[in-house]
C-alpha cells in the first residue's frame, strides 16, 4: 500500500470510537467540517467505488465526488458503465485529480480492490441487502439507496453483519437530512409538544403505475439479464415503448414488481413511513405495529395465495390504503391517495399539520411565526449535529466513526412496516406483528413471506 493509502487510511480511522466499536457524540463547532476538509485536501478524501450507475446514480454518484475520489465504477449494463466513467471522469479533470477510472460489470471484483474506504449502492432493490453485505464484510463503509431490503429477514441479515463489523452504514433517505429541513422542522413540533399527543399519522405516499401486457424482446446488447436478475428467478426479458422509460422489467421500472421491490409502499414508504415513525417514536429497538390491516387494495393483475397469475405487465399494488397500529396506540394510515397529497399527515390532541417535500401547512405550522421553535430544536432532532446535505454527513461520520443521520437499525423498523403492509395486501388480510420478537403471530403461512426464497449462486449467507 502507497504512503498515501496509508496516511488517508490512518485520517479515517483515527478514532477511539473505530478501535472500541462505539459510537462518538457529534458535537456543534464553528470549525469546518471533516467533510468539508475531505472535500478541500486530496490527502483527507476517502476513496469510493461506485456499484449501480443508473439513473439514480446521477445524483448520489455526483454527490460522493464533491468528498470522494472515485477509482471504480460497477453496473452490469455496459451503457451506464460507460457513461459512469465518462461522468466520473469530467468531475474529476475539472478539480485536478485522477482520472484513472477502472469498469466493473461484476461488484465482487470491485469489492476485492484493496484501495477502497467506501462504496455507494445504488442497484435495484433487490440487489441492495447482497452487496452491502459483502462489502461490510470486505472491511468497507456503505451508502446505500432506500429502500435497503427487499424482506423482513434481509433487515435482520444486515444487522447482524453490521454489528459483526462495525462500519459505517448510511441509507439514502434523504428527507432526514435535506428537503428544506421540512421533516425535521415537523419531528421537531411533535417533540414540542405543539400538537399534543400524536393519534394518528396519515402518510400518501402515491399509487403505483399499470402497464398493460410488455411483450418478449431481446435482451439489450451490453446487458447482463442473469446477472441483473441476480436472486430473484430467470425470466424473459420484456420491454414496450411508451412513457420516459418505457413499459419492463429492468432499469427505472423494476419497482412495480414484487420480484425486485415492493412498488410504491417501499420506494416512497421509505420515506413517509421513516419519517413518522421517527416521529412517533416507533423506530427503536422493540418498537413497530402491532397489527397491520388491508383496508383496500388494487392490483393490476389477479392474485392467488399472494402470487401474481400473470407474468407479462406489473404487479405491485397501484391502489391501497392500510390501517397500522402501534403499541403506543398511535394509528397510521398508508394511502396511495387523499386530500392533502403526498406527505403525511399528523393529528393529535391539539391540532393537526401536513408536510410534505414542497410546503408545510396547518394551524401549528402558521403559529410558528409569532411563536418559534426553541433555537436548537431541529439540531437536537438531527442528533445533537448540525444538518447538512446526506452525503456530507455520511462522509463526517466515516472520519469519526459516527451514527449516521439515516441508520440500519430505524430504517429497518420502518420497512418492516412496509413488508407486513405488502404481505397483509398480498394474502387479503390483517397480521398481527410482535415487534420485540420480531415475529407474525398466529398465521404460520404469512410467517413465511419474512423471507423469500433465492436463485442459486445468490443467496444471502448470513443466519437468520
Amino acid at each position: 500500500m502507497s504512503v498515501k493509502s496509508q496516511s488517508r487510511r490512518q485520517f479515517l480511522q483515527t478514532s477511539t470510537a473505530a478501535a472500541a466499536g462505539t459510537v462518538m457524540p457529534y458535537w456543534f463547532s464553528s470549525r469546518p467540517s471533516l467533510a468539508q476538509e475531505a472535500a478541500r485536501s486530496p490527502n483527507e478524501r476517502p476513496v469510493v467505488g461506485c456499484i449501480g450507475t443508473g439513473s439514480r446514480w446521477h445524483s448520489v454518484g455526483r454527490s460522493a465526488l464533491k468528498f470522494a475520489d472515485c477509482v471504480a465504477v460497477c453496473d452490469v449494463d455496459a451503457l451506464h458503465l460507460d457513461e459512469a466513467r465518462d461522468i466520473v471522469k469530467n468531475e474529476q479533470s475539472k478539480k485536478g485529480r485522477d482520472q484513472s477510472i477502472a469498469m466493473y460489470e461484476d461488484y465482487r471484483e470491485l469489492l476485492d480492490r484493496n484501495d477502497l474506504d467506501i462504496v455507494t449502492i445504488v442497484t435495484p432493490d433487490h440487489w441492495h441487502s447482497k452487496i452491502a453485505i459483502d462489502a461490510m464484510r470486505a472491511g468497507l463503509d456503505v451508502y446505500c439507496e432506500k429502500p435497503l431490503t427487499l424482506t423482513i429477514n434481509e433487515g435482520k441479515q444486515i444487522i447482524s453483519v453490521l454489528n459483526e463489523t462495525q462500519r459505517v452504514f448510511q441509507v439514502g433517505t434523504q428527507q432526514r437530512s435535506e428537503m428544506g429541513q421540512r421533516f425535521l422542522r415537523a419531528i421537531a413540533m411533535i417533540r414540542d409538544g405543539r400538537i399534543g399527543d400524536v393519534q394518528k399519522v396519515t402518510c400518501n405516499i402515491g399509487g403505483a403505475p399499470t402497464s398493460g401486457a410488455i411483450p418478449v424482446v431481446d435482451v439489450p446488447k451490453g446487458l447482463n439479464w442473469d446477472m441483473w436478475l441476480g436472486q430473484a428467478p430467470m425470466v424473459d426479458f420484456r420491454f414496450k415503448e411508451s412513457g420516459r422509460w418505457g413499459n419492463s422489467r429492468c432499469h427505472y421500472e423494476f419497482r412495480w414488481w414484487y420480484e425486485y421491490s415492493g412498488g410504491k409502499m417501499t420506494d416512497w414508504g421509505a420515506h413517509h413511513v421513516d419519517i413518522a415513525q421517527w416521529a412517533i417514536e416507533q423506530n427503536g429497538d422493540g418498537q413497530g405495529p402491532v397489527s397491520v390491516e388491508p383496508v383496500s387494495v388494487e392490483h393490476p393483475v389477479p392474485f392467488e395465495n399472494g402470487y401474481p397469475t400473470q407474468d407479462d405487465q406489473y404487479n405491485t399494488a397501484s391502489k391501497f390504503e392500510v390501517k397500522v397500529m402501534f403499541e403506543n396506540g398511535v394509528e397510521m394510515r398508508i394511502v396511495s391517495h387523499s386530500s392533502d397529497g403526498n406527505g403525511i399527515l399528523f393529528e393529535g390532541t391539539k391540532g393537526r399539520f401536513h408536510v410534505s417535500r414542497g410546503r408545510m401547512k396547518g394551524g401549528p405550522v402558521e403559529a410558528l411565526e409569532s411563536n418559534p421553535l426553541p433555537e436548537n430544536a431541529i439540531a437536537e432532532v438531527y442528533g445533537g449535529r448540525q444538518p447538512t446535505s446526506h452525503m456530507e454527513n455520511f462522509i463526517e461520520c466515516v472520519k469519526t466513526r459516527s451514527q449516521p443521520i439515516s441508520d440500519v437499525w430505524s430504517h429497518h423498523r420502518a420497512m418492516t412496516t412496509c413488508h407486513l403492509s405488502n404481505i397483509a395486501m398480498r394474502l387479503g388480510r390483517t397480521l398481527n406483528w410482535d415487534p420485540k420478537s420480531e415475529q407474525i403471530v398466529g398465521d404460520a403461512d404469512a410467517q413465511q413471506w419474512q423471507g423469500r426464497e433465492q436463485r442459486k449462486g445468490y443467496e444471502i449467507d448470513v443466519p437468520v
